[in-house]
């Protein structure tokens, strides 16, 4: 923490845009894209510089294809203030609601990942079955008014809503959305609430799974389910992803 605090807003900017496109190539590794193109997903940060801001991947770019350079940043009235590229209109219309109703996100990940979309079609949360499935005991939420492909802000004003103080949602018959108090963070919420929904698709498939005491899951919770765990979630895949793939810096 003391490392952020030191940090300029010009060195914490550069800071969050290269952990927005590692984000990015990690997702595309992971399979979080929807037909490869990242027509489906995005990824925010807030610019620290212009807090009403936000810096977002180009339209039609495929995930393992984002660099520094390429990410655009975007204002909440949708105009690109920096950058040359398409907007994802349904990126615009969620994630600057969201941005605007929660002054403590700094960033928010939404893709049709497989198992978060599948999930989200029963139209209910995810209980705790397992130690992992904790880190999201009582801090998600289900926005079950899918009224189609979100280009209005409204229904970004209505996700927002329904999200309240928590850091995901499953939004039925669409996807997952989470949210972090840093890149890192949002993203390791992301990757970890992808894995439960994998996890209890596949323990409900195979019979009747035994839930743990809500008391039993509420204190495992707070080891489990805190910004730090989310961000120790990333950490190992972001040294990974830079080693092997050290141009998304470009």
């Amino acid at each position: 923490m003391s490392q952020i605090a030191e940090r300029t807003p010009e060195a914490e900017r550069q800071h969050r845009k290269e952990q927005l496109a590692a984000t990015y190539r990690i997702f595309a590794k992971l399979g979080f894209e929807d037909g490869g193109v990242g027509a489906a997903g995005h990824v925010t940060a807030r610019d620290p510089l212009e807090p009403d801001t936000f810096w977002v991947n180009p339209y039609g770019v495929n995930f393992g294809h984002i660099t520094v350079s390429s990410l655009i940043r975007v204002s909440h009235e949708g105009e690109i203030v920096e950058g040359e590229a398409l907007l994802n209109r349904a990126a615009f219309a969620i994630h600057s609601q969201i941005h605007a109703a929660r002054p403590d996100v700094v960033a928010a990940a939404h893709t049709h990942s497989m198992y978060g979309k599948t999930w989200s079609c029963l139209g209910k949360p995810l209980r705790p079955l397992t130690q992992d499935d904790c880190a999201f005991f009582e801090d998600h939420v289900v926005f079950d008014a899918f009224t189609g492909v979100v280009f209005d802000t409204d229904e970004g004003k209505a996700i927002a809503h329904a999200l309240g103080d928590a850091k995901a949602a499953i939004l039925q018959n669409h996807g997952l959305l989470t949210v972090g108090a840093s890149v890192e963070a949002a993203a390791g919420c992301f990757i970890a609430f992808d894995r439960a929904c994998q996890s209890q698709l596949m323990a409900e498939a195979a019979g009747d799974p035994v839930v743990i005491p809500d008391d039993v899951a509420r204190g495992t919770y707070a080891t489990v389910g805190g910004q730090m765990a989310m961000t120790f979630t990333f950490t190992p895949l972001y040294d990974a992803i830079v080693r092997e793939q050290p141009d998304l810096f470009d």
